[in-house]
């Protein structure tokens, strides 16, 4: 039974470091980028592959310090990304990380991980996460693709259209939920 309570993140309100600079650090970096362009990231790392480096020239905000980890480097952060290949490295940031309740991800390693960061859907301001508990992420990709071909791209002009309505509603909690679900319940997606 998947337990995970689902949560969205300002991530341009948050501190996050992500350790290592390999293919997996980028892959890490870059879905946090994606969804958040302007999320306050630092990476820090012995080497950066060079794709790594010029993928994160597009964000300004972000910083790259290439040489190792320091215990320091925690110093101020929200989340921690251990994304490296050294797993006694990565226990040891997470014993840290939970004596200062510093929320960590360690990459490929469920035991150690305080949340995951899942498989995303966006189109608008409509964005869905997809999780599988860490079982099958191959299986939340093919979600994920699927999601992506079915909603429709004018979906934002739908948001938009029940943003407008919903601010001219009138009436208690229970009247206004009432109408929007009026609204809402021919809703199907074709394609």
């Amino acid at each position: 039974m998947n337990e995970l309570f689902p949560i969205f993140l300002k991530l341009d309100r948050l501190n996050t470091l992500v350790v290592g600079g390999g293919n997996v650090a980028l892959e890490k970096a870059s879905a946090l980028l994606r969804n958040s362009p302007a999320a306050r990231v630092t990476l820090v790392a012995p080497m950066f592959r060079a794709d790594t480096v010029a993928f994160l020239a597009d964000y300004p905000q972000v910083v790259m310090y290439e040489r190792g980890f320091e215990m320091a480097d925690l110093d101020g952060r929200d989340l921690v990304i251990c994304a490296t290949d050294n797993r006694s490295l990565h226990e040891e940031i997470k014993e840290v990380c939970a004596a200062r309740h510093l929320l960590c991800n360690v990459a490929d390693t469920p035991d150690l991980c305080d949340f995951y960061l899942g498989s995303i859907v966006q189109k608008g301001d409509l964005k869905i996460a997809i999780s599988t508990n860490g079982k099958s992420p191959t299986l939340a990709k093919r979600i994920r693709a699927f999601l992506e071909d079915v909603i429709p791209e004018e979906i934002q002009e739908g948001l938009e259209g029940m943003e407008a309505a919903r601010k001219t509603l009138k009436g208690d909690f229970q009247e206004k939920i009432r109408v929007l679900n009026e609204l809402t319940k021919g809703l199907i997606f074709r394609k």
